[in-house]
């Protein structure tokens, strides 16, 4: 099985639901024409779930899916795909499905995320009661979000999979999606529980071709799941990139029977920790108060700073000899502290300016991130809000593979690189008031809290 994600957080989120029932898995920060080498390298450990990191949300639609082709193209025939795309149906929807189908492969979509409170009904996305095109959460979108998963995948044709027939017998389900899919439509299927998503990946991993599946954290942890209680590895799944090896047996993570979510590492105190919040979200901005309410250091940096940044290293202030503070802070990066918290954002936090490039100021945030690391003579971890800010940041840093330990809360995954540093990766829209907390906690259990 090749999975794919179009942003970091997702692609963690990914390895980490598939992580259940395997060894190991790790996420790859390369492009995709590389995928091919990667994957003809020796198995390192049995069962290894590998998930690739697309980068492409932030694209237009023509290069996005040249990436899912080209991802596509350094798999085996008859290798099923499983494609993390965001719950909220943000990025390029439709250039990937349109990549995905180009060869009549049956497509089935199931973007539900019940863990988050994102269900789908009669093929509309709901956050909780409301409908997603009612909500204000695509505010820092330069577009309207779709009325509709038809909408967000057209001119794709799709066909509507109900909750009755998700609900019913397996026979039932699996004749809709044949039926669906030998149509060449994509089977857009409804989904409120957990238990509706294990139904699809079941029916769906069944077709009679291997199927390509769309969907969010919840289909691929189902897809984990589903494989778990065949009996079966990754491998055994069309063995390709998410699967190397056999994985029957094992424990997952070295800890927990396999089915079993790992347990994370034990936590170490005695390191400084680095938390990047370049999301725009409006709950980030209590997430980071509480942990200043904590004592963590805060340094919101304004947009037009971080643009500059990205543009000119360091940024050019000499026309002010006294530049404001926030100014003076983009060219000097703070410095860290073995056992203390340092938080960087966008000022003011869980705002969009508008105004300003929200990529350049993303790359700017991730430079200002690696000066400030660079200072520390220690490893440092990471908490990283945002698939486009951890990107950016592990790319300014040189880290183009991690590999999942587990969930500290729902998105919320803690991975370890080569050289020991912990990165948690959390998608910016996840999370309730405490949870920049919780996994600063986590990490450093030993930090001081008022």
């Amino acid at each position: 099985m090749l999975a794919i994600a179009d942003d970091l957080s997702g692609a963690a989120e990914t390895a980490a639901g598939l992580l259940s029932r395997t060894t190991r898995s790790r996420v790859l920060l390369i492009e995709p024409m590389t995928l091919r080498q990667e994957l003809a390298k020796p198995v390192r450990l049995p069962g290894e779930a590998t998930v690739l990191d697309l980068d492409s949300r932030q694209l237009a639609p023509a290069p996005a899916a040249g990436r899912v082709r080209t991802a596509l193209a350094a798999t085996t025939p008859g290798t099923p795909v499983l494609v993390k795309i965001d719950s909220l149906l943000r990025g390029n929807t439709a250039a990937t499905a349109t990549a995905l189908a180009e060869d009549g492969a049956p497509v089935v979509a199931a973007t539900a995320l019940p863990a988050a409170g994102r269900t789908v009904r009669a093929g509309v996305v709901h956050l909780g009661d409301t409908p997603l095109h009612l909500t204000d959460a695509w505010r820092a979108e330069p577009t309207a979000p779709p009325r509709s998963l038809a909408e967000s995948f057209a001119p794709l044709p799709v066909e509507l999979v109900d909750l009755a027939t998700v609900r019913a017998p397996r026979a039932r389900l699996a004749a809709a999606l044949t039926t669906a899919t030998a149509a060449g439509r994509i089977a857009v299927c409804d989904a409120e529980t957990d238990a509706d998503l294990d139904a699809v990946a079941g029916a769906a991993l069944a077709l009679a071709r291997a199927p390509r599946l769309i969907g969010a954290g919840g289909l691929a942890a189902a897809v984990g799941r589903h494989l778990a209680a065949e009996g079966r590895g990754l491998a055994a799944a069309g063995g390709f990139a998410a699967g190397r090896g056999s994985a029957a047996g094992g424990r997952a993570g070295g800890d927990a029977p396999v089915g079993e979510p790992p347990r994370l590492p034990p936590p170490r105190g005695d390191r400084a920790v680095l938390v990047v919040v370049g999301t725009a979200e409006p709950a980030s901005a209590e997430q980071v108060a509480r942990l200043v309410a904590d004592g963590a250091d805060h340094h919101p940096l304004p947009s037009a700073a971080l643009a500059a940044r990205a543009a000119v290293e360091p940024p050019a202030f000499a026309a002010d000899p006294h530049p404001p503070p926030s100014a003076a802070l983009a060219a000097e990066p703070p410095r860290l502290a073995a056992g203390r918290v340092t938080v960087l954002s966008v000022a003011p936090t869980g705002t969009a300016d508008r105004r300003a490039d929200p990529r350049a100021v993303v790359r700017g945030l991730a430079a200002l991130a690696a000066a400030t690391l660079a200072r520390h003579p220690a490893p440092a971890d990471l908490v990283l809000t945002g698939g486009e800010t951890a990107r950016r940041v592990l790319e300014a840093l040189g880290i183009g593979e991690l590999e999942p330990r587990g969930q500290i809360h729902h998105g919320a995954v803690l991975s370890r690189t080569r050289d020991e540093r912990s990165v948690v990766t959390r998608p910016g829209s996840f999370g309730g008031p405490d949870s920049l907390r919780q996994i600063v906690r986590a990490l450093t259990p030993e930090t001081p809290h008022s």
